[in-house]
């Protein structure tokens, strides 16, 4: 007892801070592995190969040659397989990676001051809730993408270019039935009303519930393959939704849907003039409605 117990205190005196540094990152690497499959249809995959794993080590340990043999080879085509199985997810993943920065302190791609751009938006997100209630109110179908980091060119090749001021009136002119632009997806980019009529790609989730239709099949596919906030209004039902990194979360309310859409697309502050400005862009936003 007493030699194990040296041993072990004989090997924890052998490690380096390179070794605690190379603990941790691989640690760090399999949490963000997790994080990925997590909630998709690749946590079930993962869940066969750890299947396999545990049958080849069995066969190992109990020297069954045949069984054995299988797994050896399975294994060794396994990471071929893998890139085929996951194709999806890593697509997604080096998209994630490659929209990371280490530092990102400016937010706002345009070229308007800091006040300016909150204002900005503080403009379109109160239009884009009260076209919404409306729309909810009136079972009009919508749906509309808000741009972040992620830009969204081809997508805005597939509609038409609009670039105005957003307003809860034009909105409601663009969804409205049977209008020109009314099937495809609303585009806001810099806070502007980009574009309108666009294309999205549909998610090929299979744990969407049949009750959603190709809004939200659509809503969901273009928050899986970029960073981008996307409200869709039911027609049959009136309930708004909105859908951000592979999410889907229905049942939003004016006041719920402003709140997120605040923390979402307007960045925190702790000057007091701003936040003073951007209650009395809300206010003016509430009497409109």
């Amino acid at each position: 007892m007493f030699t194990d117990l040296k041993y072990g205190i004989d090997v924890f005196r052998t490690i380096t801070p390179n070794d605690i540094l190379d603990i941790v990152i691989v640690a760090f690497l399999i949490y963000q592995c997790i994080k990925l499959v997590r909630e998709t249809r690749a946590a079930q995959l993962v869940k066969g190969i750890l299947a396999l794993l545990l049958v080849n080590i069995f066969a190992t340990e109990l020297e069954l040659k045949t069984l054995g043999f299988l797994m050896e080879n399975i294994l060794q085509i396994g990471l071929f397989a893998l890139v085929v199985v996951f194709q999806p997810e890593l697509r997604r993943a080096l998209e994630q990676v490659g929209r990371t920065r280490i530092t990102d302190l400016n937010v706002f791609s345009s070229g308007l001051s800091e006040q300016q751009t909150r204002d900005r938006w503080m403009h379109t997100i109160n239009a884009i809730v009260d076209g919404c209630s409306s729309l909810s109110r009136q079972k009009i179908g919508a749906l509309i993408v808000v741009e972040q980091k992620t830009k969204l060119g081809d997508i805005i090749k597939t509609g038409t270019i609009i670039d105005s001021d957003a307003s809860a009136e034009l909105i409601g002119n663009i969804f409205f039935p049977n209008s020109p632009l009314h099937d495809g997806a609303m585009i806001i980019r810099d806070g502007r009303l980009y574009a309108a009529g666009c294309f999205l790609p549909l998610s090929d989730n299979s744990q969407i519930s049949r009750e959603l239709g190709t809004r939200h099949r659509a809503a969901l596919g273009m928050s899986e393959l970029s960073d981008a906030v996307v409200i869709v209004v039911s027609e049959e039902t009136g309930t708004i939704t909105l859908c951000r990194n592979g999410k889907l979360d229905r049942g939003f309310t004016a006041e719920s849907l402003t709140k997120v859409l605040i923390g979402a697309l307007i960045p925190d502050s702790t000057d007091p003039s701003e936040k003073k400005s951007e209650r009395k862009v809300r206010r003016k936003g509430k009497k409109k409605a």
